[in-house]
């Protein structure tokens, strides 16, 4: 359990620092003391020396909050155990399988390219028009004002559709999505595992089936020296789902065997099972660093490992966070303590 300084657990400080909109420690929601007024998000990191904005803003703050109380929430737990699955939840999962269909609805067309089929711009222009209406089935009416805003990011979470490429920073714009559905109070304390296992995990899905359908390029990709082509947060997600695990330790990842029986269990084995699948050749030269990841000792040592190479690889990078859109709920203002 991770205490923050003024003695609440980092659950209660994040959820409570969201606007208030729960009493920390239940799930109850509570009155939000002021009315929201809410904005459409824009970028506000336009030069490198804006990043020290970034880092200092209530966004970076919320937004890392976010990630590390969903961390503790599953941490030891498998994707196939028992946990509540709430309305919003439902209708989260409902909204994103709408976007698997809109996938089978818009079949890769025929071009020279091998890569970034066209196809997807068409797919991309279908949310585009569609997003607010879709966010406005998971919010109840009286939020209806936040929806415009929530979509943003909603938008920003499926790829880019000029250069049909997919990466790090969309996923975190997915995360932010959800982040913000906590803060106006849709998403609740006890809502942490579904988040994760339900509605995060069906978003990989439907991710990796708009890459493979669509050939999307990786954005920003390290190629071999990358953790991941596309993604970063089922891998620190995951590694917490194996903390204290009696039996699978880091250097298990790298046996097809125990990826194929367990993967099913566990966010981190599905990725590795993913990337065996669209890469060939030996793991350690296709996928040098989590080759090298196979190695360390623990799962929480692997866990704390990611998290800090999470905020410099991705969160710390300006062609990553130039992107990163700011409104009312993930403000660009600085942290007030």
């Amino acid at each position: 359990m991770l205490i923050s300084k003024d003695g609440l657990t980092l659950e209660d400080f994040f959820f409570f620092n969201l606007s208030l909109l729960y009493v920390p420690g239940t799930s109850e929601e509570v009155t939000p003391p002021l009315q929201q007024s809410f904005m459409i998000p824009k970028k506000e990191i336009n030069m490198v020396s804006d990043m020290a904005k970034w880092k200092r803003s209530q966004a970076y703050a919320d937004y890392m909050g976010f990630i590390l109380t969903l961390n503790e929430g599953v941490r030891g737990k498998k994707l196939t155990c028992e946990y509540k699955v709430s309305e919003p939840i439902e209708k989260l999962v409902a909204l994103l399988n709408t976007l698997d269909r809109w996938i089978d609805e818009t079949p890769p067309v025929d071009q020279p390219s091998r890569f970034g089929n066209k196809a997807f711009r068409t797919w991309y222009a279908k949310l585009d028009q569609e997003a607010e209406k879709l966010v406005a089935t998971v919010i109840p009416k009286h939020l209806a004002d936040a929806a415009p805003e929530v979509a943003v990011y909603l938008k920003e979470s499926v790829g880019n559709s000029t250069r049909i490429d997919y990466g790090t920073g969309h996923e975190a714009a997915f995360a932010a999505f959800l982040c913000c559905l906590c803060k106006i109070g849709v998403l609740r304390v006890d809502d942490q595992m579904a988040i994760v296992f339900k509605v995060f995990n069906r978003y990989l899905e439907v991710m990796r089936k708009l890459q493979k359908t669509y050939r999307m390029e990786p954005a920003g990709s390290q190629g071999v020296w990358g953790l991941d082509d596309f993604q970063f947060l089922p891998f620190i997600w995951g590694s917490s789902q194996l903390i204290d695990h009696p039996n699978l330790e880091p250097r298990h990842f790298v046996d097809e065997k125990v990826v194929n029986e367990n993967h099913k269990d566990f966010m981190f084995l599905e990725c590795i099972l993913f990337i065996t699948e669209m890469k060939t050749g030996p793991f350690a030269e296709h996928s040098n660093q989590l080759w090298n990841i196979s190695a360390v000792p623990s799962w929480s040592k692997v866990n704390q490992g990611l998290i800090r190479m999470y905020k410099a690889e991705c969160l710390e990078k300006f062609p990553v966070i130039q992107h990163f859109k700011f409104g009312s709920l993930l403000p660009i203002q600085p942290v007030t303590s």
